[in-house]
């Protein structure tokens, strides 16, 4: 049996990179597909908006002439000066569960590593913290989120079985709606609102374009994201790429901004409903009739779960208890639209304030993923 390596350089190449997941995972009830335009879009290695500070390429595994893997493998050289490290990523990273597939398509990343002198792998991550990050190594018979990587068990033993060690773990949790908040919740959220003068900013599809909250959330993620885990801190005119098209089209019932006296925008939470469900039937395209399952989940449709799916607090306000006005916002909205339950995203495992909030709800752990690390020979 002949396992052959393709290099993906055309549109079409690109589109079976991209369509692989819903062969391997067509069977399985817990995968949910990304949206292909968006998957296209961010894997174009001429149009892709990371492609001015990375380099990369995607390889797809064929088995008997049958495709069997791909994989990404990236470096993105702003992420190694930030960091001072030199790191070649691996990212989309999927095959059958036969160790010559795993390993010949690592075998990729290695070399294209060593052509860029690097000196470990690590990953699956993406070009950006935008991307999908994280393989899953528990929760499996969860549904999975729009936003992350899901994978098979076999998964893990192909990675240590090929020499790659834990680099950090990331958990997440579901919070379940009850019939009132936590008094204490309430009780910090008041303080919170007397003692900052923050305040919550009334948003239109207008006050969004008009004063550029793209490119105002997107300096404030990158202020309050700076210090975590491998991310690269982003030039302001990548908001366009990353939060504008999202922006423009989320509920904003979904969303909450808070500013202080000065209109300064101090802390945000970005949720929206579950869009598994639907993208599982749209498999992750729009057309012909995907949009219409997305946009019920979106607008029509009350779904029972939430996706939180950015938080982000100013430096200088992250210990005054402003997430207590975050969720104080938000739930009573949920509650009010039939939701039992909001899953947050990925949360480092080292991050013990933010799971510590966790703790205010009754609440779950749901899943954990890892980043693996292995020295380049």
């Amino acid at each position: 049996m002949s396992i052959e390596l393709r290099q993906v350089k055309t549109r079409s190449q690109l589109r079976r990179f991209v369509n692989f997941p819903e062969v391997l995972y067509r069977h399985d009830p817990y995968y949910v597909p990304p949206l292909v335009f968006d998957q296209m879009d961010t894997l174009d290695q001429e149009k892709g908006a990371a492609q001015e500070f990375c380099k990369s390429e995607l390889w797809m595994a064929y088995k008997d002439g049958k495709p069997a893997g791909r994989i990404a493998a990236i470096v993105n050289f702003k992420a190694n000066e930030q960091w001072n490290h030199k790191e070649v990523r691996f990212g989309w990273y999927d095959f059958i569960d036969d160790p010559e597939v795993s390993q010949a398509l690592m075998e990729k990343v290695y070399a294209f590593g060593r052509k860029h002198g690097m000196e470990s792998v690590v990953g699956p991550l993406g070009f950006t913290d935008f991307d999908p990050e994280g393989m899953l190594i528990a929760g499996y018979d969860r549904l999975n989120t729009m936003a992350l990587i899901y994978n098979y068990p076999y998964y893990n033993d192909h990675m240590e079985k090929m020499g790659f060690g834990k680099d950090t773990d990331w958990v997440e949790y579901k919070l379940f709606m009850e019939d009132q908040l936590p008094e204490r919740l309430e009780r910090i959220a008041n303080i919170v609102k007397q003692r900052t003068n923050v305040h919550v900013k009334p948003l239109t599809r207008k006050i969004i374009r008009k004063e550029d909250y793209g490119t105002k959330v997107f300096k404030l993620i990158n202020e309050c994201y700076k210090d975590l885990y491998n991310f690269t801190v982003l030039p302001d005119h990548m908001a366009k790429k990353y939060l504008d098209f999202y922006l423009s089209i989320l509920d904003l019932r979904y969303l909450v901004m808070l500013e202080n006296d000065k209109d300064e925008l101090v802390a945000f939470g970005i949720t929206m409903p579950s869009l598994a469900r639907a993208l599982q039937k749209s498999r992750g395209k729009l057309f012909p009739f995907g949009w219409w399952h997305i946009v019920k989940s979106m607008f029509l449709k009350h779904e029972e779960g939430v996706e939180m799916l950015l938080i982000g607090v100013r430096p200088d306000y992250q210990n005054t208890g402003i997430n207590s006005l975050l969720f104080n916002t938000l739930f009573p909205f949920f509650k009010k639209q039939g939701v039992k339950w909001a899953e947050t995203n990925a949360v480092l495992e080292t991050n013990i304030k933010n799971q510590g909030q966790m703790e205010q709800f009754s609440h779950e752990c749901v899943k954990r993923r890892r980043s693996y690390i292995k020295p380049l020979d």
